[in-house]
């Protein structure tokens, strides 16, 4: 398939950086003239853009014409997120005024800067592999576990958060995106894997005992202290009046009491899905055979790369009130463990996904006759 459909989703992304401008330059001027201009041109790069892709033979995997309105907003999360820090001013003005009031706060910060950096160049990947014909079956279910963890937290998290009251027709709307997208999602699962290991491969790493494996003796000594990190959150969340929860908040992550509920909702999805992930992932790092390992783990890496992402950021964040934020004296601390609790994940995954001999089944030769 020709690349120029690719080419063309990644220059139509970016071209939604003269759009929102046009349109808040629309808004704020509120003349005729600038409405002619704005639309004219709006419509101008839309179909010169869609010419562009569609000029060559059109992929025919409908995932990739959802890739690329993912991608065009995903530039517009962007932007929103610039625009919050006031590092850029004059595209979204008249939209962040007029949004609903999630996406102002810490995490509604963190999540515009997450979709539009990590979230793109995944849209972009998955792009790229269509249109060359290649599998991407396994950054989409990395893609699949970071995207529904964002949904879950902040789709909960603005229903019994302090703004549970603010929700509108632009939250709706959000919802009629996330159906799409969790279709999407459902497509990737349905992919066939692509995995080739040699039977002899499977047959020497089966009948390696854990103690000539000592990268997963490493494994599977972290995910037990990890099993029980995030439970100990979880209990916060949920008001445990145990000392050391009481302490462990008071000293290193006071944000899990922020009146916004979006940490509430992301420790208790935590306990409630990373906590089985743990010790069901153990089981397959001790018995052979389990296929399911590797595309759990790309699953969950995903989902707990955005989770900490979005924490580690809201935590710190001038938009969380003062008396939430991680106190000077314990950043160093309160880095090293969520730093540390999400990146020993991706090395598991990786570990699983380039060398899944030890989770495959062996395939028993047919007789010939």
């Amino acid at each position: 398939m020709n690349v120029s459909a690719g080419t063309g989703v990644f220059v139509l992304s970016l071209m939604s950086i003269p759009i929102c401008f046009l349109f808040n330059s629309l808004i704020y001027n509120n003349s005729a003239e600038a409405f002619f201009f704005a639309g004219c041109t709006t419509v101008l790069i839309l179909a010169i853009s869609a010419r562009f892709i569609l000029k060559m033979k059109a992929p025919v995997d409908p995932l990739f014409y959802v890739y690329a309105v993912h991608a065009f907003l995903s530039v517009v999360n962007l932007i929103i997120g610039l625009e919050q820090d006031n590092i850029i001013d004059g595209f979204v003005t008249f939209y962040l005024k007029e949004a609903n009031p999630h996406i102002n706060t810490a995490h509604g910060h963190m999540i515009s800067f997450w979709d539009g950096s990590v979230h793109y160049f995944m849209y972009l990947l998955m792009i790229a592999a269509i249109t060359w014909g290649d599998s991407y079956r396994a950054i989409g279910l990395y893609w699949v576990g970071s995207f529904l963890m964002r949904a879950i937290v902040y789709i909960l998290g603005n229903a019994v958060g302090k703004y549970g009251t603010h929700v509108g027709p632009l939250f709706l709307l959000h919802m009629l995106y996330i159906s799409v997208t969790v279709w999407a999602c459902f497509s990737i699962f349905s992919q066939p894997s692509t995995r080739d290991v040699q039977l002899t491969n499977i047959r020497d790493a089966e009948r390696k005992s854990l103690l000539h494996r000592p990268l997963d003796l490493l494994f599977i000594i972290y995910l037990i202290p990890a099993f029980a990190f995030c439970v100990f959150r979880g209990l916060i969340v949920l008001d445990c009046s145990s000392y050391w929860c009481q302490e462990y908040t008071r000293q290193y992550e006071p944000y899990l009491k922020d009146p916004s509920a979006y940490p509430k909702v992301q420790m208790l999805v935590n306990m409630l899905y990373s906590g089985p992930y743990y010790i069901i992932t153990l089981y397959g790092l001790m018995v052979p055979g389990c296929k399911w390992v590797p595309d759990l783990t790309l699953v969950h890496s995903g989902a707990l790369a955005q989770a900490q992402f979005s924490h580690i950021g809201a935590s710190l964040h001038t938009r969380t009130p003062f008396s939430y934020r991680v106190p000077a004296d314990s950043q160093v601390v309160f880095l090293l463990v969520n730093v540390l609790y999400v990146l020993v994940p991706q090395a598991l995954c990786y570990r699983c996904c380039t060398r899944p001999a030890f989770f495959l089944r062996r395939t028993p030769d047919k007789k010939t006759e």
